[in-house]
């Protein structure tokens, strides 16, 4: 039997090789009594800047004396540990004349086609962008002040938009289905630390391996991916899937998990025409922060800021800002503001950090939720169209080029221009603007009450030198594309299965991959695996 023991703490300057001695001594044991010991969770406690330290839980084996023992402590930090099994369906009977495809190669898809593959289900996944590598090379370009490639870029391309988003893997959520897709990606060369971190991270540097090693075990066991692949209409009749129209020809099939991504907005406007059943929805939207990495040390870490076991400290904020929240998104420590761009003519930020994060900034998303019925637009693309307006009023601020329009945030707090060169971590490059021009009003609003209540909790820290770029446009889809939650399909069109971020369902690396395996386990589980 394994026990689990929670609350185990190491100082900073502790190795981890201390952890069995440590377990023991809680529970009364010689340390020859651990037979096995294993990591379940890793956090920073922090809140306490005068005692910083790592808090641990672990899985230990033990003999069955013992751990019937241990049980009777009467501590709560003890129990049994039966964690639940991985479940995972046999094949179906249904047959298909044609393999499945999966239209995008983001985390969802990426996920779905593996667990399809993984199944003998031989999947066929469609990706308008290039290859990682391809990809990689475009979007230098594009960094370094080269024109945008619409079809290869920061959100389109292998790996989907999560490929230059950071690479967190948080998620609210547990199971064994997020175990599941932690061990995929740790097997694909991420860190096995991924495991058990509290928020673990990849970063952007590592990413490209992950996701290229991905695709090699799908086309290992089976499956396909064609890039430079952009679906462009549906075959849809009598009620269900035929084909697909793409970029590259006719492909037909009866069953498409449609993983686009949120950035997809052609896509939507498809599915529209097509009569497949979508609806507006809440989303995020506000400004990207950035400030000295050195300053959130020290707010965080106190005394400890600089320790080696502690790298780049992070942070995570929410206030009340009038009728709505301001809140923290996809913060990156020792980060980058990057131009999140693939639409031609519009701009708008995200942030990202490679692993050992040391970039001398620190940036966040600032964000609050829009529910488009509020915007008096009740078209099912509201949210997109909320989102173009800024992001083209952005584009002509930066003069026509993709500079990133930027402010100190006391200058637009004092509703002044900023003067004089401004720092940024963003390589393609800044061009000060009075982001009230810009920015919708309740966005302004919040940041004039929320941004004074978060300085004050970091005594003064938060916006000493801290500068603000927008707007942060995409960091969730404004349109849920329906589907059934039994059968996971459209309730208009059989075969279509809506999946991840850009269908509504999924909201970062991780919960987008398990949506996507969640839905190959529905077809998985309804149809027999592809002969050849």
């Amino acid at each position: 039997m394994t026990t689990k023991l929670a609350d185990i703490r190491l100082e900073l300057d502790e190795p981890e090789e201390l952890l069995p001695a440590r377990a023991a001594q809680r529970l009364g044991l010689g340390q020859e009594a651990i037979r096995g010991c294993r990591i379940l969770r890793k956090s920073l406690d922090a809140r306490r800047h005068d005692d910083v330290h790592f808090e641990y839980a672990l899985a230990l084996e033990l003999d069955p004396s013992d751990t019937k023992r241990v049980l009777t402590l009467g501590d709560p930090r003890v129990q049994l540990y039966t964690p639940t099994p991985f479940n995972w369906p046999r094949p179906g009977a249904i047959p298909l004349v044609n393999r499945p495809v999966v239209v995008g190669s983001g985390p969802a898809g990426l996920f779905a086609a593996y667990m399809l593959a993984e199944s003998g289900h031989a999947p066929l996944v469609l990706e308008r962008g290039r290859g990682v590598k391809e990809r990689v090379a475009d979007v230098r370009v594009f960094e370094d002040g080269g024109v945008l490639d619409p079809e290869s870029n920061y959100l389109y391309g292998e790996g989907g938009a999560g490929t230059f988003s950071d690479g967190k893997l948080t998620y609210r959520g547990a199971g064994p289905d997020v175990d599941k897709v932690l061990e995929i990606l740790a097997d694909c060369h991420g860190k096995p630390s991924i495991r058990y971190e509290h928020r673990p991270h990849l970063g952007s540097n590592r990413l490209p391996l992950v996701v290229r090693t991905l695709r090699r075990k799908i086309e290992a066991m089976g499956g396909e991916i064609r890039f430079s692949c952009r679906v462009e209409d549906l075959d849809l009749q009598d009620g269900r899937l035929r084909g697909l129209y793409t970029s590259s020809g006719y492909v037909a099939a009866e069953l498409a998990i449609l993983a686009f991504g949120h950035s997809a907005r052609d896509f939507y406007h498809m599915l529209l025409r097509r009569r497949v059943p979508l609806e507006a929805k809440p989303f995020q939207f506000g400004v990207r922060i950035e400030q000295p990495q050195a300053a959130i040390d020290q707010a965080r870490h106190g005394a400890s800021q600089g320790h080696p076991a502690l790298g780049a400290a992070d942070y995570s904020v929410a206030v009340k800002a009038g009728a709505c929240d301001l809140f923290s998104f996809c913060m990156c420590a020792g980060g980058y503001v990057m131009p999140s761009v693939s639409d031609p003519g519009y701009f708008c930020t995200n942030g990202m950090s490679e692993s050992r994060h040391d970039s001398p900034f620190a940036n966040s998303g600032l964000v609050i939720t829009i529910d488009p019925a509020a915007t008096g637009d009740r078209h099912p693309l509201a949210g997109v169209h909320y989102q173009q307006r800024a992001e083209r009023r952005s584009y002509l601020a930066g003069g026509r080029e993709y500079l990133a329009p930027i402010q100190r945030a006391h200058d637009l707090l004092a509703d002044r221009p900023s003067r004089g060169k401004i720092a940024s971590s963003c390589r393609r490059g800044v061009r000060p603007t009075e982001l009230a021009l810009i920015l919708p009003p309740e966005v302004l609003d919040a940041l004039r009450i929320g941004l004074p209540a978060i300085d004050r909790r970091f005594a003064g820290r938060f916006l000493r030198d801290a500068t603000i770029t927008g707007p942060e446009a995409r960091g969730s889809a404004p349109v849920r594309v329906l589907r059934d939650s039994a059968s996971r399909q459209s309730p208009a069109w059989l075969g279509l299965y809506p999946c991840g971020e850009g269908a509504g369902y999924a909201g970062g690396i991780v919960s987008a991959a398990v949506d996507g395996l969640r839905t190959a386990r529905a077809i998985v589980a309804a149809h027999a695996p592809i002969t050849r």
